[in-house]
């Protein structure tokens, strides 16, 4: 199957035929969508030879979520499409009051398609703080919701704070295949993780397109590993109660002192592939792409799921020494692409189409999963 590119350079895989989805009951199958990102549900819907349902979300002068849907959704099953995006906060109560509306509407079936989990990076205890996602997973789990569709969690754990199914799709087939199709001379190129904690993500890549591994280790701006354990965290006590000065016998851990910034593996002379789930800030792509290239790449591609690209990360990365940043459509970014020549869009609104129709047909979902490994 050949990449399509449109006139934006935006690549997308060919729309499939309409015979692809006849299998589908429309009678009783409503996709509505909120704010975050209206084009990718009108995407998906007309895949589905679907029309997107009449939900109108929009908000008061006071900044309250306002939901109203003019059709009828009773006994039947809603699919609400509501990725995170720059505005999460809002992006989150639209999606809770949609679901909780669709609810309290007697709707049979409400299933959250959220492309992008939001606050899915706050999924370890920090320093007097909380795991955020597990409460955002109480909360859909009340509202209403009654399964979730969403792709390449941060941490394949999060599915276990919810009470209900989650289906984290997988869009590594279709960044595999831009490599393969879209970056010439691929064969001559190397998977680099830009930290240990990308690792096992590069070599998975690496393993399936028969090529080398690189790992950038050492001081980096950015590294969960090295927040601190919220367990670290005891309650207050009063200086009569709590000696310091005393020894208990239990050993201290080191203080982590790491190294300068280095590269385990060859890219001399080498096409530097970064992958990653998102992108975000990007001071350490570019820092690490700086380091590719004086260490002798030829040329610097990141490849992820998600492209938030908050601030300004555009012009950064048009500044920079990388030459492509390609991301998926799970997040809309067409400002972005505006400032930055380098950002290419790979569609994926026909994974999640596929998936929508297997739930509601009630067929197997193993086919999206195939060769998916633990490291995937």
């Amino acid at each position: 199957m050949l990449l399509q590119r449109n006139k934006l350079g935006s690549v997308r895989p060919p729309k499939r035929c309409r015979s692809d989805m006849d299998n589908t009951s429309t009678s009783d199958i409503v996709i509505i969508n909120g704010n975050s990102h209206p084009d990718l549900a009108n995407m998906v819907a007309e895949r589905m030879g679907l029309k997107n349902g009449g939900c109108s979300v929009f908000h008061k002068s006071n900044r309250e979520t306002i939901v109203e849907i003019s059709d009828s959704v009773r006994g039947k099953d809603i699919y609400i499409i509501q990725t995170g995006t720059k505005d999460a906060n809002n992006n989150i109560m639209e999606l809770l009051i949609m679901a909780y509306a669709c609810k309290t509407s007697s709707a049979r079936s409400i299933v959250g398609v959220i492309p992008y989990l939001p606050y899915s990076k706050q999924c370890k205890m920090r320093k007097r703080g909380c795991i955020v996602s597990k409460l955002l997973a109480k909360m859909m789990c009340t509202s209403g919701l009654t399964h979730i569709i969403t792709m390449d969690l941060h941490q394949k754990e999060i599915q276990g704070f919810f009470d209900i199914p989650v289906d984290n799709l997988r869009a590594s087939p279709f960044l595999l295949q831009y490599i393969q199709e879209s970056i010439p001379d691929y064969r001559n190129s190397v998977i680099v993780a830009r930290n240990p904690g990308v690792a096992k993500k590069a070599n998975s890549y690496a393993e399936r397109l028969r090529l080398g591994l690189a790992v950038i280790h050492g001081e980096q701006k950015e590294a969960e590993s090295d927040e601190v354990d919220g367990r670290y965290s005891p309650p207050p006590t009063s200086s009569r109660q709590r000696t310091t000065s005393v020894s208990v016998g239990v050993p201290e851990h080191p203080v982590k002192v790491k190294p300068p910034l280095t590269i385990v593996g060859d890219v001399n002379g080498r096409i530097a592939i970064m992958v990653d789930d998102l992108i975000d800030d990007v001071q350490a792509f570019v820092a690490a792409a700086e380091m590719l290239k004086d260490n002798g790449a030829c040329r610097i591609y990141v490849l992820a799921t998600h492209g938030l690209l908050s601030s300004d990360a555009p012009r950064l990365l048009e500044e920079s020494v990388i030459d492509e940043i390609v991301v998926t459509n799970t997040i809309p970014h067409e400002i972005q692409k505006l400032q930055c020549n380098k950002i290419k869009t790979i569609d994926i609104s026909i994974l999640i189409a596929e998936a929508i129709r297997r739930i509601h047909n009630k067929e197997s979902m193993s086919y999206l999963f195939r060769n998916v490994t633990l490291e995937d």
